[in-house]
């Protein structure tokens, strides 16, 4: 962790994650595998991953993620939920869930109907240039 205490996970790499001492791990919802269960891991190593659907959060309760990233709730992609799915597809797990997904300054009031651990995205902090 940083002097700002930010933390800093890697991107579906076990090994480099443990090998830099770094804060975690994050598994795409495409990561299917098991193999990172049989590597020791230090104190406070946090593993994290993401998920689209009820299949793919069952396999990131299996693969012991802390917390699972769940897409997307505003943003209409070819994942898109919506917030009745989206509460729906949270009752089927009991770990934290964190909304991803369009979120925005103007949708952010609704996340308080979900009842969720956190929020992500992209577009929420990243400053528009222009005039």
């Amino acid at each position: 962790m940083n002097k700002k205490g930010n933390k800093f996970f890697l991107a579906n790499n076990f090994k480099l994650a443990l090998k830099l001492k770094l804060d975690g791990v994050y598994i795409p919802s495409f990561n299917n595998k098991f193999d990172h269960l049989s590597y020791s891991l230090y104190n406070n190593f946090t593993i994290v991953g993401s998920a689209h659907n009820l299949k793919e959060i069952k396999i990131k309760e299996l693969q012991k993620v802390k917390s699972i990233f769940i897409s997307s709730l505003f943003k209409k992609n070819k994942n898109y939920l919506g917030i009745n799915k989206f509460k729906v597809l949270k009752k089927y797990t009991k770990k934290n869930v964190v909304a991803l997904g369009g979120i925005s300054k103007s949708n952010i009031r609704k996340l308080k109907l979900i009842n969720i651990s956190g929020f992500a995205g992209i577009s929420f902090f990243y400053k528009k240039k222009g005039p």
